[in-house]
């Protein structure tokens, strides 16, 4: 079954974007497969803005939330598992979404693909 969460994140991002609030992202720094500013990380948790003047190239889909943003000056690349976003709330007042527990499937192993084989076949055509 697929994770509510990736649905959730949606709905709440859309949400406070179209009350004209600032989306605020609460990480779990220690997942293993996130890629974070580790200097901002606070207690093993870090939040993000995600409002679309912070960031760029925001990408929301059921595995991942990723994009590029500024920290101390310095661009990177932010890649957040569905499973280390914990919730989802406007900077504003606080409101929002904390994400239930859920169990999330590891992800699999990515498959090296043959690569093409070169030059042409040639077959006997009667």
């Amino acid at each position: 079954m697929l994770a509510k969460r990736s649905y959730l994140l949606n709905a709440a991002y859309s949400w406070v974007s179209d009350n004209d609030m600032t989306p605020y992202l609460l990480v779990d720094a220690t997942h293993e497969q996130a890629v974070l500013p580790m200097e901002f990380v606070k207690d093993g948790q870090i939040v993000l803005n995600l409002s679309m003047s912070a960031v760029r190239h925001l990408i929301m889909d059921k595995e991942a939330v990723s994009f590029e943003a500024r920290f101390g000056g310095k661009p990177m690349q932010v890649y957040v598992p569905i499973a280390a976003a914990l919730a989802l709330y406007a900077k504003e007042n606080g409101d929002g979404f904390v994400f239930p527990e859920e169990e999330f499937e590891p992800a699999p192993d990515p498959v090296d693909p043959q690569p093409p084989k070169k030059g042409f076949t040639l077959k006997v055509v009667k």
